[in-house]
């Protein structure tokens, strides 16, 4: 399965996400292969501080932030359960490649007005990926939300009517995903009954049933 976190929005949560996917993924004894395909390059980075810290590899990373993806990511699935992209802001042509390479496509979207994360440009690239590939899955998936918040709950009903939809699993904002990012943990590390790592668990799984 090849799954691959895309918004031409920065700072969404895409590399958070795409981690702990894989993380949670190699955490059940999946073989996780993760794409870097961001020219920043964040989730390498992240990669190397693990190293640093002296932390074991739970996945292979590699940086691959180029439009030849599509044709490259088939072969890395050939020896792994999971290939998990990493996608970069405001490429389309990267973008392009990483929607033709992926099985199922999560746009990452924060609590806000309707017209600041429904990105246009995004759901257009994915209309012209789906004449090319007619079976894929997209969904959004609300990141970084305070649940109990009004806008957050405006978002989900928002998302709850719209093509794609939203998944039910939803990921809050928790202080913990940043001290994971700053030394090249995941939050099941620092504390695995925390609700980011239950969080993390519960949208793996469904993830896991969309293509089913």
């Amino acid at each position: 399965m090849i799954v691959a976190l895309l918004n031409q929005k920065g700072g969404v949560g895409k590399t958070t996400l795409a981690l702990h996917l894989a993380g949670e993924w190699a955490r059940r004894g999946d073989r996780v292969t993760l794409v870097d395909a961001d020219p920043q390059g964040s989730a390498l980075d992240w990669s190397e501080q693990r190293a640093r810290e002296g932390l074991p590899r739970l996945f292979g990373i590699i940086g691959l932030a180029r439009d030849t993806l599509h044709r490259e990511a088939p072969e890395l699935a050939r020896n792994a359960d999971h290939v998990v992209i990493d996608g970069p802001p405001r490429v389309a042509g990267l973008m392009r490649s990483a929607l033709l390479a992926a099985d199922i496509v999560l746009i990452p979207v924060q609590p806000s007005p309707f017209d600041g994360w429904a990105s246009a440009e995004i759901l257009r690239l994915i209309e012209e990926a789906r004449i090319f590939r007619p079976q894929l899955v997209v969904r959004f998936v609300l990141n970084r939300s305070a649940a109990r918040t009004i806008i957050a709950r405006e978002t989900s009903e928002a998302l709850a009517d719209q093509d794609p939809p939203v998944l039910r699993s939803y990921i809050g904002q928790r202080v913990v995903f940043a001290t994971a990012a700053q030394f090249g943990r995941l939050a099941f590390e620092i504390n695995h009954e925390s609700m980011a790592a239950k969080e993390i668990s519960a949208l793996a799984t469904e993830i896991g049933r969309l293509t089913r």
